[in-house]
């Protein structure tokens, strides 16, 4: 396998080091971070929002494939860097509307990218009245979770998160960020058979999956993770989209994801082969050359 450049920052171009910014906004302090050349235009100037559990680390790969475009990354609400929201739940209603107000304010007409659940709040947020140009799903969830192939697993997943959820706080807050929670839910996902690369995706894990700022912050997120999919609002979103999903994705089947791109009014579906949920830890390379050539 090749080295994995995007795994340091000593390994990148100097346009792609990373630059950490704040924003205070009526809804509470963002943290984020801005790559590449601060005078690209709007339309070579991407938001991305991150999936569930993760933070900014989990993007860098893609934009580390993605030279001569400004990303901005932020960390959302309650994960990574960012405080919970000032007021309201961290449900779906709560991310998209802090989407559009995080958007408009940093980085308003901008593409805006979404990866997982990250694909959900996105296609929220532009449903429901943000103006972006083009937007971007990377394996995103096509309907929830509860409906989806692997009901049984969501379900016992559910499960779990009720039972730490019932615990003392202290009790149920450590179960949600032990490592063996964590190692098994990443190694539900990985795909590859490349060894480094699996530690590596794992390593990564253990450091930024318990980057959640309490348990109900995670508890909610979660709830909206596996009760909504983009097919709720799909059919409202009129700009063009794209739909990366990948062969061997667990949480959405490639079926399904041809089914949500027909409900795009205006959408383009690429495939990316032999790999899974993770395809931005495993190919953010293809992911990366879809987006460009999309965005052309």
């Amino acid at each position: 396998m090749a080295s994995l450049p995007y795994a340091t920052r000593s390994g990148w171009p100097e346009e792609a080091q990373r630059r950490r910014h704040q924003v205070v906004l009526p809804s509470g302090i963002v943290a984020y971070r801005i790559y590449g050349p601060d005078a690209a235009p709007p339309d070579r100037t991407i938001v991305m929002l991150h999936g569930l559990r993760g933070d900014h680390h989990g993007l860098e790969p893609i934009v580390a494939h993605l030279p001569g475009h400004r990303v901005v990354v932020p960390d959302l609400p309650g994960f990574g860097e960012s405080p919970p929201l000032v007021e309201g739940r961290h449900d779906l209603a709560g991310y998209a509307a802090w989407t559009r107000e995080f958007h408009s304010t940093v980085a308003p007409g901008t593409v805006l990218l979404g990866h997982s659940f990250g694909s959900i709040v996105a296609a929220a947020a532009v449903a429901g009245g943000l103006e972006v140009p083009a937007l971007v799903l990377v394996t995103p969830i096509a309907g929830s979770a509860l409906a989806g192939p692997r009901q049984v697993l969501t379900r016992a997943t559910v499960a779990l998160h009720r039972f730490a959820g019932a615990l003392p706080e202290g009790v149920g807050t450590g179960l949600l960020r032990s490592r063996l929670f964590t190692r098994a839910a990443s190694a539900a996902m990985v795909k590859t058979r490349d060894r480094e690369l699996r530690a590596w995706i794992h390593a990564e894990h253990d450091r930024y999956f318990g980057g959640f700022a309490d348990r109900r912050v995670l508890l909610e997120a979660f709830g909206a993770s596996v009760s909504h999919g983009v097919d709720e609002f799909a059919a409202r979103i009129d700009v063009p989209t794209l739909v990366v999903a990948t062969e061997l994705d667990d949480i959405t089947t490639p079926s399904e994801q041809r089914r949500l791109a027909g409900v795009f009014p205006d959408a383009r579906l690429e495939l990316v082969t032999g790999t899974g949920h993770l395809t931005h830890y495993e190919r953010p390379d293809a992911v990366a050359a879809h987006v460009r050539r999309f965005l052309v």
